[in-house]
């Protein structure tokens, strides 16, 4: 049987056809998909995230639980934000040094009072090695998708290894598909007709990835 009758046959049970309709979405869809690729330990899965984030144009830092805060405080320093927005259940202890005033994302919030913030603290929910791919879900860490939208500069927190995969199949597994998911592979981008690459377009202009490991 070929690729095509395969296709076909699959696009005739999900329409009822005579194949009859698939008992379940599972039983329609091929789901045995190869979860890991290379039999890369958890260091090398780490390595190869902060590659390809790397590869990407995110700016990848290191450091220990402990050194997280000044770490942080650093990097705002640095841009010179004369304020940061945090989501409203980010750890305390990580702005614990930071000396910009934090802008709590509310309800009401509107984008014009949101574009006045340079930059944006977050955790995420996982980050996929093989495609350099961060992802959020709006838990509580991370808030909604519009704090990580607007602001030009996005300071993003993984925590080394707990959330690093090594793939997507493998991040699937540990996301819920009615979460409001966000996938990030580097900052914003696109390019016009003559592949002039121009950053921040519809989303942050800077992503700053810290790989955190430890307690």
């Amino acid at each position: 049987m070929s690729s095509r009758d395969v296709i076909l046959g699959r696009v005739r049970r999900a329409l009822g056809g005579p194949a009859g309709p698939p008992s379940s979405y599972g039983d329609a869809i091929d789901r045995s998909y190869l979860r890991e690729h290379g039999g890369r330990s958890v260091e090398e899965t780490v390595e190869l995230l902060a590659e390809n984030l790397a590869d990407y144009r995110a700016v990848v830092h290191r450091c220990g639980a402990a050194e997280l805060p000044l770490l942080i405080m650093r990097l705002l320093a640095e841009r010179g934000p004369e304020s940061v927005l945090v989501p409203p259940g980010l750890p305390p202890e990580w702005m614990s040094a930071a000396d910009p005033p934090r802008v709590h994302d509310r309800a009401v919030s509107t984008p014009a009072e949101l574009d006045r913030v340079e930059s944006v603290v977050t955790g995420c929910a996982v980050a996929i090695a093989e495609t350099g791919t961060i992802v959020l879900d709006g838990s509580p860490d991370q808030g909604r998708r519009r704090i990580t939208l607007i602001p030009d500069h996005h300071i993003c927190v993984v925590r080394v290894p707990d959330q690093v995969v090594s793939s997507v199949p493998r991040a699937l597994e540990r996301l819920d598909p009615a979460r409001p998911l966000t996938w990030i592979s580097g900052p914003s981008a696109t390019s016009d007709i003559e592949l002039d690459r121009v950053e921040g377009v519809h989303g942050p202009r800077t992503l700053e990835v810290v790989l955190v490991s430890g307690e």
